[in-house]
């Protein structure tokens, strides 16, 4: 990062009359739940063109908790952009009460779709060593490594994976990408 990010708590940017909301999530993540009026922009499809697109500067930036945010917000700092990080982000806005968009699907959120999937792993690697051969006992290893460099690093190879599946680009109501 080349200069210090702009934060801001959830309460403030609420009360703010002149503000727009781009939520960096997943499809998927953004229709569980979401900040009333936050438009969605993933992270990986981040541009300034569909950021301008969204409304007027500036541009109050919210993820999960708030690491995509910062990521998001030092990229279109870079472009010329003036954002800000909506510290806690979605976590924090519906933690706070204030305004957010529900789904009433049965949709799966991305973090427990890791979990099924690490869990998964873990138990057939488990399960293979045990019954087929014990070298078998690595993939377990691989999914427990994997999940201590999500632990440690933020950056959650599985979940970036699962993010592009196509059940999660797309809601039944066609694209979840809207405002």
């Amino acid at each position: 990062m080349t200069a210090e990010l702009k934060t801001m708590p959830v309460d403030q940017v609420a009360n703010l009359t002149r503000k727009t909301l781009i939520d960096v999530r997943t499809p998927v993540e953004y229709a569980t739940v979401h900040a009333t009026g936050a438009v969605s922009i993933p992270l990986d499809e981040l541009n300034a063109d569909k950021v301008k697109a969204a409304g007027e500067g500036p541009y109050y930036i919210l993820c999960k908790s708030g690491g995509r945010a910062k990521k998001a917000c030092d990229k279109l700092n870079t472009l010329g952009l003036e954002t800000t990080v909506v510290t806690g982000g979605t976590d924090a806005w519906v933690s706070a009460g204030l305004p957010a968009v529900r789904s009433q699907s049965n949709m799966i959120p991305l973090e427990r779709q890791t979990l099924i999937g690490a869990g998964t792993v873990v138990l057939a690697g488990l399960a293979l060593g045990t019954f087929v051969n014990p070298w078998f006992y690595l993939i377990a290893a691989f999914a427990g490594s994997g999940l201590v460099f999500a632990g440690l690093s933020g950056i959650c190879m599985m979940g970036l994976m699962l993010a592009r599946m196509p059940w999660n680009k797309n809601c039944a109501s066609g694209s979840c990408c809207t405002k």
